[in-house]
């Protein structure tokens, strides 16, 4: 991937780009919306656990194509 960002408008303000370039030819994979329900359907007590819970599952489906949270281009 490569990072874009022209030099005609503003710098980002924090470290990431503006935008993405993704090669013609690479894999992408796309999810459904995501809650932070466990997989016996419990729902954690509070927002921060259920976060946790839900980029645990997004890491779960990464996984399951050979992939990691290191390859995701956009939440």
């Amino acid at each position: 991937m490569r990072a874009l960002t022209p030099l005609s408008i503003r710098p980002p303000f924090a470290a990431y780009a503006h935008g993405v370039e993704v090669p013609a030819g690479l894999r992408w994979v796309c999810t459904s919306g995501q809650l932070g329900l466990t997989p016996d359907d419990t729902l954690p007590d509070d927002v921060e656990a259920q976060a946790a819970q839900c980029f645990a599952n997004c890491a779960a489906i990464l996984a399951e194509a050979g992939m990691t949270p290191a390859d995701v281009v956009r939440i």
